[in-house]
């Protein structure tokens, strides 16, 4: 069986301009990298026409550590809805690196239903992660030279820096440094570190920005530090906003693609879901929204992280709302959560899968609770056996849910048209929006316990003394009607990535807050989340190589 990259190799790519052509875009709005690339304007975006387009969202249930193939059940949905003769698009976060060179791989879908071209896709595309990174480290830059600076300093106390330095790699060892050693000509000496750039704040504000007055807005409201009298400092009080959003300048342009079977596609922007909002741009969701009639977009991880944020955080800002909602599920996942083990997922063991179909409740429910009806996808692999996807599929009718097996990276579009059908016959059956489980004016406190008690499933919330002390902090700050982006495991509904199922009767605990004022949305830190991953013992980047002609392999 061919690898993902040894079919995106073997694709037929079309020009750029004859997949502009099929959503109506003029060849001269196109910025072109290449043949097979090009940024698309802002002036694409057409609210009235907007509000006609149908918006997709594809979300799954608690994924394996490998994920679930969400992205290739994305593209192969959309491939599907033009399958039908629907006019559609895909629309999706830009991969980051770190996964890349990790453990999970790229994240430009599978097999027959993948984003093209693969390997630049994955790689540095069109270095709109660079740009984010940069604009995030003049910012850091911006505070040590004021640190430095005594004739126009702000009187910045450098041990209430919160602002670090990004790297788009998975390196451990970059979390906690310190920094300005060497004598007075080299700094002043703090604590200092890293994340990796997906978890940039600069990142999450251009996927929340409407434009780019918006976006240098946001960017001043970046809270970086406290004066030593106290008072809070912003990124307006440095004047960086404006050299800011000049490196974004093209960064904050949708990129636009093609799926394997030619269908068009936007890749704008890549939060993770698992600490920050975990999905692509208002701003390409809105030219998706304009150039095609059904937009499918995804969240990162499981309903319980990058649907939740995707709802109350960028629906919340935006105002756009989903017709359909798609909870992608694997037998391998049910089989991971009935058993508590990631081995011989591949086998049969209904026994492993009927334990297991507590996660996929769940997560219907936590869709139900803020009035959606989903459509269940069971994304197929070559392993599974027919007996096992018809007991996921009993269980689903049971409670009244359609399900559809989709088999989008063996058989691209022409193996999602059963989910197309049932998706369509969802956006026809739309009535009323979602409903939000919180409002904004709420304390942060009540907000985090409504997603802690309702979503993930926990008794209650603690908060440690320093979470208190943040708290105190937010609300001193005027901050406490944002919204609030929980940074949680994936890998479970609890903070413990070693509670599968539906985990019952356990305590969520808040060890920390942290402030994204920029993005606007307060920042709740559970368990050891980490800003800055590390590699695995045999990480990906150990078999990505390059051959003597410029062909990649390893990617996938």
């Amino acid at each position: 069986m061919p690898t993902n990259i040894e079919i995106a190799q073997q694709a037929h790519l079309r020009h750029i301009r004859e997949i502009a052509a099929k959503v109506g875009v003029p060849e001269e709005l196109l910025e072109y990298y290449g043949n097979y690339k090009a940024k698309l304007p802002l002036s694409l975006i057409d609210r009235e026409k907007g509000r006609k387009g149908r918006l997709i969202l594809v979300s799954a249930i608690t994924p394996t550590p490998a994920g679930e193939g969400k992205t290739t059940t994305s593209v192969g949905l959309a491939q599907g809805l033009e399958k039908i003769g629907r006019k559609s698009i895909v629309v999706l976060r830009e991969p980051s690196m770190g996964p890349v060179f990790g453990i999970k791989g790229g994240a430009a879908g599978g097999g027959y239903s993948q984003v093209l071209p693969m390997e630049d896709i994955n790689l540095h595309f069109t270095g709109d992660f660079s740009a984010v990174e940069k604009a995030h480290n003049l910012l850091t830059a911006l505070i040590d030279n004021n640190l430095q600076n005594r004739k126009y300093s702000l009187g910045i106390d450098p041990r209430t820096v919160v602002w670090k330095r990004v790297m788009d790699l998975n390196d451990r060892a970059l979390r906690h440094l310190v920094i300005g050693l060497g004598g007075p000509s080299h700094g002043v000496p703090r604590e200092a570190g890293f994340d990796i750039t997906a978890a940039s704040e600069v990142m999450a504000i251009l996927c929340l920005s409407e434009n780019l007055a918006d976006l240098k807005q946001r960017l001043g409201n970046i809270y970086v530090a406290n004066t030593y009298e106290g008072n809070p400092v912003f990124a307006r009080d440095l004047k960086a906003q404006g050299a800011m959003a000049a490196l974004l300048k093209d960064a904050i342009k949708p990129n636009l693609v093609q799926t394997i079977e030619g269908t068009p596609a936007l890749i704008h922007g890549g939060p993770f879901a698992n600490i920050a909002q975990g999905t692509n741009s208002v701003i390409a969701t809105r030219m998706g929204l304009s150039l095609a009639d059904y937009v499918v977009t995804e969240a990162g991880f499981g309903f319980d992280l990058g649907a939740e944020k995707f709802l109350h955080i960028k629906c919340g800002y935006s105002g756009l709302t989903p017709h359909a909602v798609v909870l992608v599920a694997t037998l391998r996942a049910l089989k991971y959560h009935g058993s508590g083990s990631p081995d011989h997922l591949d086998r049969p063991d209904p026994e492993a899968l009927k334990k297991g179909l507590c996660n996929l409740e769940k997560h219907i429910e936590n869709a139900a609770i803020l009035n959606i009806r989903p459509v269940v996808a069971i994304n197929r692999f070559d392993t599974d056996t027919d007996e096992e996807l018809q007991l996921v599929r009993q269980h689903c009718a049971e409670l009244g849910v359609k399900a559809a097996t989709v088999d989008a990276w063996g058989r691209g579009g022409e193996g999602s048209i059963e989910l197309a059908e049932l998706v369509m016959d969802t956006v026809a059956a739309y009535d009323t929006p979602f409903q939000p489980l919180y409002e904004w004016d709420w304390s942060i406190k009540k907000k985090i316990e409504a997603i802690a008690t309702r979503i993930y499933g926990a008794t209650t919330v603690a908060f440690r003394p320093d979470a208190k002390k943040d708290l105190d902090k937010i609300n001193k700050l005027g901050l406490d009607k944002l919204p609030v982006c929980i940074a949680k495991t994936p890998l479970s509904l609890s903070e413990n990535p070693k509670k599968y199922g539906r985990p019952r009767d356990f305590v969520l605990t808040i060890r920390e807050l942290e402030v994204a004022a920029g993005a606007g949305f307060v920042i709740p830190i559970t368990g050891q989340t980490m800003r800055m991953p590390g590699l695995p013992s045999k990480p990906s980047a150990e078999i990505i190589d390059i051959d003597d002609q410029g062909r990649i392999s390893g990617l996938f």
